[in-house]
């Protein structure tokens, strides 16, 4: 007889404890400043983004979408295949929405709801979430925030600022797995939640409501994987160890220093320090380098990358997210940097781009 496999935590991990989830809930309610129910669902958190447009989206429902790279897309198209009427507000590629814009679009037409990203990886941007928010709330319209990439790394107090859905994931400044995302629903927003259907779906909040809140917050609806709740489990509890504010600080300075070392090496910020995201930093490349050549001639191992959608071959991003945080992984990713653009004939001071790095 062939003997068993050894025990491995990948196929064999214990039962997640139907107790067990609430206080997940709870501790992500702390994290987000909320008294609004949370909701826990299984997949990454496009899964739960796409959940929110589905179930808030219906004919009728106008909705100012705005886009300030490919996930505000999507979004406004989830919204679109519900029924609702979406304006795109578009910002110029790469960068932040203008607050003006954001005015103006709501002062010419009523608006149910106003959607938007809250830090963006993909350019290394910061949208202004407190100011767009108060912009909504003045109308009468629901505000729904993407902020995967900003809860951990940057301020976010839900009921502070008044939003009614907010949709986070683990694995950026918490620095956690993809497999579990959340959200925070206000009763504001519930009102506007289409009712569950007869075949339960797992793009439906209501049938999240049914399923769990209205049962006690027990068992969830489905079969959902204990290894990814049991790697949630264990995120909360390191990041409630840490404590939040240390754990924004820790992005805060990181950001920083990257942006003071990368200023230093090539001469151009992309966007302001108070308009940039805390968990990537975007540089702006020299005149006639793009971000293909610098990593083709990056050092091996690096971890740079170019920005995502138009305008991202201008850039180069550091990322500075989660357990990469720290001055040893900003000062290592300046030096991949610098030695690629050296190898470009772009002058680099290297010593000085670590000065300044040190120095922020």
């Amino acid at each position: 007889m062939t003997p068993p496999a050894p025990w491995t935590p990948l196929p064999d991990a214990p039962a997640f404890p139907a107790t067990g989830y609430a206080p997940l809930a709870d501790a992500i309610g702390r994290l987000l400043g909320t008294s609004n129910d949370v909701l826990l669902l299984q997949g990454e958190a496009v899964v739960a983004l796409e959940a929110v447009a589905q179930s808030l989206g219906r004919p009728g429902l106008r909705a100012l979408n705005i886009v300030t790279s490919m996930y505000g897309r999507w979004f406004g198209g989830w919204l679109r295949r519900a029924g609702a009427e979406v304006q795109d507000l578009v910002a110029r590629p790469g960068q932040p929405i203008s607050l003006n814009a954001v005015s103006e679009a709501l002062d010419a037409a009523p608006f149910d709801l106003v959607a938007v990203v809250h830090a963006e990886s993909a350019y290394g941007i910061l949208n202004p979430l407190e100011e767009i928010a108060a912009l909504a709330r003045a109308r009468g319209a629901l505000i729904v925030v993407d902020a995967v990439a900003s809860v951990g790394g940057h301020r976010l107090e839900v009921d502070g600022l008044g939003l009614d859905v907010a949709v986070i994931g683990p694995q950026k400044s918490l620095g956690g797995q993809a497999g579990v995302s959340a959200l925070s629903i206000s009763p504001a927003a519930w009102e506007r939640v289409a009712p569950a259907d007869e075949a339960p779906s797992i793009l439906s909040l209501a049938d999240l409501r049914d399923g769990w809140l209205a049962t006690g917050r027990l068992a969830l609806p489905g079969t959902p994987s204990a290894l990814e709740f049991h790697a949630l489990a264990a995120t909360l509890a390191r990041v409630e160890q840490e404590g939040l504010a240390a754990l924004q600080a820790r992005h805060a300075d990181a950001a920083r220093a990257a942006r003071a070392g990368a200023l230093a090496l090539t001469g151009r910020a992309w966007v302001s320090p108070d308009r940039a995201s805390n968990l990537v930093t975007a540089a702006a490349l020299p005149p006639g380098i793009t971000a293909a050549a610098v990593l083709a001639h990056a050092p091996a191992g690096h971890t740079l990358s170019a920005g995502v959608g138009p305008g991202g071959d201008g850039l180069i991003r550091l990322n500075h997210t989660g357990p990469r945080a720290r001055k040893d992984v900003v000062l290592g990713d300046l030096v991949a940097l610098a030695r690629a653009l050296g190898a470009l004939g772009h002058a680099v001071d290297l010593a000085a781009a670590l000065a300044a790095a040190a120095d922020a």
